[in-house]
């Protein structure tokens, strides 16, 4: 997909270049229709003054602000309670960062001691 972000420069999509981040997941698999509405929602958010390249601030008004703000404009729009700072990042980013830093050791000791992995015999006819 189009990976959105805000920086100095103001605000940027990508396709590409974005191949080693971590996806947090935010919609629920019962929200289908928030899910198709998604692009459209941050496409208009992402047009607000508040995300002009002059706006930018490394410490108090960057992309973490940026994705933080459109998550709970998506909250407020659903009639649900904004989350703050310190609440997104122990009820999503810890326990993705978590997950990513377990399979990154886990990988880098398999690679390190010279170990493969290849799918059980019985993995393979289902294949």
């Amino acid at each position: 997909g189009v990976v959105y972000n805000y920086n100095e420069e103001g605000i940027h999509r990508a396709e590409t270049g974005w191949e080693q981040c971590i996806s947090i997941p935010l919609v629920q698999p019962d929200m289908f229709e928030l899910f198709q509405q998604w692009d459209e929602l941050l496409e208009e958010f992402s047009a607000g003054e508040a995300w002009l390249p002059h706006r930018y601030e490394e410490h108090d008004h960057n992309c973490y602000t940026y994705a933080l703000a459109f998550i709970n404009s998506v909250l407020t729009a659903q009639g649900k309670r904004q989350m703050s700072k310190s609440e997104f990042t122990e009820k999503f980013v810890i326990p993705q960062t978590k997950k990513a830093s377990k399979y990154i050791t886990l990988h880098q000791e398999l690679t390190a001691n010279d170990f493969y992995i290849v799918p059980l015999p019985d993995q393979e006819k289902q294949c």
